[in-house]
């Protein structure tokens, strides 16, 4: 899939969109979803039929709380993610089952009025063309250093995880996928989807699960403002 995407000339100016509050898309990750609402379900199969691209960016806190808000007017983050649709199963009622793997981040510049029932929106690949090479950054990543917050982490949360997948992950798939998976709210989210490189992007999760432990530790939950 990645030949497709070189550089940011490769990729559409204008996006379907997706958006979905606590939920971001980064390179090389996958993300499942479970897709229901009519609006959404147009949208996949407007996408079916073009690029299979979709792009993911998350409503402003002002917006509410709703996980994905009604109509076209919410305001959303400048900075979003695409990810190209890779796997589809249609259940009996109705939904689609996709899988979508990340391509790049995107910052939004504008919206195109249309008549479908989802979002279009124009966006810009300039600030993120080093998203589009595979593995960029991911030597300068502290791992021993991540690898040691995420078992602490683990540990106090009585959580278990898939040791030997992610000792055989790359730098790159494991900082990006946990940044997605990660169960965080939607300014820790943001925050992750923003930083400028693999190294920091490590460095916010490994403190964020810092502020997590300490928290534990006192009693008290810690989250970013």
């Amino acid at each position: 899939m990645q030949e497709h995407y070189l550089k940011p000339g490769d990729l559409p100016t204008r996006l379907k969109m997706f958006p979905l509050r606590g939920v971001i898309m980064l390179p090389r990750s996958s993300l499942p979803l479970s897709v229901f609402e009519p609006r959404y379900l147009s949208l996949v199969n407007d996408v079916l039929a073009g690029d299979r691209l979709i792009g993911f960016a998350q409503p402003v806190s002002q917006e509410g709380d709703a996980e994905s808000p009604e109509g076209k007017d919410a305001v959303l983050r400048r900075t979003g993610g695409v990810g190209r649709l890779t796997a589809f199963q249609e259940t009996d009622d109705g939904r689609y089952l996709i899988t979508l793997s990340g391509i790049a981040r995107f910052n939004i510049i504008g919206e195109e009025q249309t008549d479908a029932p989802y979002r279009v929106c124009n966006v810009d690949w300039s600030d993120y063309s080093n998203d589009l090479v595979q593995g960029h950054g991911e030597e300068e990543v502290e791992r021993g250093r991540l690898l040691s917050v995420l078992k602490e982490y683990l540990t106090v949360n009585d959580l278990s995880a898939d040791w030997e997948g992610i000792n055989n992950s790359s730098n790159e798939l494991l900082v990006n996928t946990l940044s997605m998976i990660s169960p965080y709210g939607p300014e820790e989210k943001q925050a992750l989807l923003e930083a400028g490189d693999l190294k920091t992007r490590a460095e916010v999760l490994v403190a964020l699960a810092e502020m997590e432990i300490a928290g534990a530790d006192s009693g008290s939950g810690s989250t970013l403002q």
